[in-house]
């Protein structure tokens, strides 16, 4: 029996790649998971609406990749992104949000995330995903 050829360490991406949305917004959400799937149809995409339910859902199956909404009740995105950090280095984290305060921004760099403003847009979004895809595939930890 021969095995498939493999590709060279860090060129290719996860054979399944998932994204966790993570707003209390169902309306977000939804444009957020429409945009996702026109821009990476072959991506996996899970939902929760608040920290809680998104740790519990990480719990369950792994995630590659997070976009957090950034003003949420209980444990705001910022502080998820930072819980999300700590536990896996080399997760692409997005926070998004309407409030494009240089502070809020900062504090999502300071966390290693990056910041999309609402409301979300295909560009920014695919912006963000091409470099979670490139870090992705260079496996960084």
């Amino acid at each position: 029996m021969t095995q498939p050829p493999s590709a060279p360490p860090g060129s290719a991406l996860p054979a399944s790649v998932t994204v966790l949305v993570v707003d209390d917004s169902k309306l977000a959400r939804a444009v957020a998971v429409r945009l996702l799937r026109q821009l990476r149809p072959d991506w996996a995409v899970r939902e929760a609406a608040n920290a809680d339910e998104a740790l519990g859902a990480m719990a369950g199956q792994p995630v590659d990749v997070a976009l957090l909404d950034f003003n949420m009740p209980g444990k705001d995105g910022l502080a998820l992104a930072a819980e999300l950090r700590a536990a896996r280095p080399g997760m692409p984290i997005a926070v998004v949000s309407a409030n494009i305060q240089d502070e809020v921004i900062a504090r999502a760099r300071s966390v290693e995330a990056a910041f999309l403003p609402k409301p979300l847009t295909g560009e920014a979004l695919a912006g963000f995903l091409s470099g979670a895809a490139l870090r992705l595939r260079r496996g960084v930890p």
